[in-house]
């Protein structure tokens, strides 16, 4: 009702009125005022009441006061009258809508509206930041309030100490927002013999350039962890069949991408039934994981009985004709879905990154590795705590023997391989939520996969576990060192040393068998 008034007005003091409507941080406001500065609020008068304001509001007609809607066709909203702002409350108005995130109940618009601000520099903002930063309660954003307020000092200070002052509290507070300004600082002052800006401006960018460098590394040490569990998602149904089968799937990387398009169906069905706009929507990505370890799982028992069981201990076979089978499978997902890559939302939850100390962290990546270690566990009660788990540790050992002893070692070794896709496929879904899906998105992680089955040990989960987060980690420190196929060549150097110093692995294989 405030601004319906303020904008017919019905209120004896415009100014006083906006400055209390900029203390409420309102978002509704900021629309409100940027509508009305440039005309596009509208007075409507229907027949018999009284005069009220409409606004356009994401293609309907609402009216001001109330947010209720209005049924009007375009034609008749464009025929309305403008109410524009006056001229005198035009340059309060820009004020008003720069200042009020300041005031927001939340924290990141606070902090946005506070360093745009700050980076402007303009000096009739500082007496509202300043006290914003001494009302402010909340640890990040009245950090990013003081931050603010020493960029604008940067340009504003009172005298050349109050300058000097700033620009070693923007070092103590590592600002890369200020880096440029300082560098700048360190150039004029060196032109102008100013000795003690210049120590000071000097030892602030080198602080920040440090904390720069301390922030790539762990950025790059967070991808290489979620590159890491990825990979170890993948290598741990490979690790399995590998070191219970003996068999090179070169078709394991397409159990991935079957994670991939099981997530995109049931995104496609959750939309139909649901629409994308509905809370229902957001839980398509949390059904298609279980969704997704079942039609792999599936799909690979079913392969297992009538094609790998055909390949046992049988190497070089099996390495061609799982790589003719991985071929027929990418056909098969182009003639389904078509060659393009599909798209695969993220779900609110996932959406967005985590900040701490600087470090930038995106909640999909969070996710793979949490998600990472559930695998771990799961694989590790089935292993230890399961009948199935104690049949393929034997067969692992000693696959005669196993068999003597009356386990059903064709059985195993379908459970076990049906297990194994079922946790490429989750990998496969996990892999959504970062990266498109197409035919192709497992064999960007077959090779790597092997690796990690190789350096662990084959069939010692442990080992696929350690290596797969140390590939994934050195990966990412040294891509942006060489640039990617560099980086990877690197890797892949230091892969074959170590196996030239430890041909088994981490972990070697430690058999039963009375032919070792």
């Amino acid at each position: 009702m405030l601004l319906e008034a303020l904008a017919l007005e019905r209120v004896e003091d415009q100014e006083a009125t906006l400055e209390t409507l900029a203390e409420s941080g309102d978002e509704y406001v900021t629309a409100f005022v940027d509508a009305w500065r440039v005309g596009e609020v509208r007075e409507y008068q229907p027949e018999g009441s009284e005069l009220f304001l409409v606004q356009e509001v994401s293609g309907k007609y609402v009216r001001v006061a109330t947010g209720e809607p209005i049924e009007l066709s375009s034609e008749a909203y464009e025929a309305l009258d403008k109410n524009r702002a006056p001229r005198k409350l035009r340059r309060l108005l820009t004020r008003v809508t720069d200042t009020i995130g300041l005031a927001s109940r939340n924290v990141d618009t606070r902090v946005d509206a506070a360093l745009k601000l700050g980076a402007s520099q303009n000096a009739e903002y500082l007496p509202e930041l300043r006290k914003r930063f001494e009302a402010e309660t909340n640890a990040r954003a009245k950090r990013a309030f003081e931050e603010a307020i020493m960029i604008s000092l940067l340009a504003n200070a009172e005298s050349p100490e109050e300058r000097i002052e700033a620009v070693k509290r923007l070092g103590q507070l590592h600002s890369i927002r200020a880096k440029d300004k300082i560098l700048a600082i360190v150039e004029s002052s060196k032109e102008a013999g100013d000795e003690a800006l210049l120590v000071a401006a000097e030892s602030a960018s080198r602080a920040i350039a440090d904390h720069e460098e301390l922030l790539k590394h762990a950025g790059s040490f967070f991808r290489g962890l979620s590159t890491g569990s990825v990979l170890l998602m993948v290598s741990f149904g490979l690790a399995i069949t590998f070191g219970l089968m003996g068999i090179i799937n070169m078709a394991h990387g397409e159990f991935i991408a079957i994670g991939g398009y099981t997530c995109f169906v049931v995104q496609g069905y959750f939309s139909n039934w649901f629409g994308e706009g509905s809370p229902a929507f957001q839980w398509f990505f949390w059904v298609s994981l279980p969704v997704s370890f079942v039609v792999a799982g599936g799909i690979g028992y079913l392969l297992e009985k009538g094609f790998f069981r055909f390949l046992y201990k049988r190497p070089l076979e099996s390495l061609l004709a799982t790589w003719g089978l991985s071929m027929v499978m990418r056909q098969a997902f182009r003639l389904k879905f078509g060659a393009a890559n599909v798209q695969v939302a993220n779900p609110d939850l996932l959406l967005g990154n985590f900040e701490y100390a600087g470090i930038s962290m995106s909640y999909a990546r969070l996710f793979a590795i949490a998600f990472a270690g559930f695998v771990c566990v799961l694989t590790w009660l089935l292993l230890t705590k399961t009948n199935l788990g104690l049949y393929i540790r034997a067969v692992m050992q000693n696959r005669n023997m196993a068999s003597s002893l009356g386990i059903p070692v064709k059985r195993v070794n379908s459970m076990t391989f049906a297990f194994g896709c079922g946790l490429a496929a989750m990998a496969g879904a996990v892999l959504t939520q970062i990266g498109n899906v197409g035919p192709t998105m497992g064999q960007a992680y077959i090779v790597d996969s092997f690796m990690v089955v190789v350096v662990g040990g084959v069939g010692n989960l442990l080992g696929a576990g350690i290596s797969a987060m140390g590939i994934g980690v050195f990966d990412q420190f040294l891509q942006p060192l060489f640039g990617p196929v560099m980086g990877k060549i690197i890797v892949l150097g230091m892969i074959i040393l170590f196996l030239q110093w430890k041909p088994g692995g981490i972990f070697p294989t430690k058999s039963r068998s009375m032919d070792d």
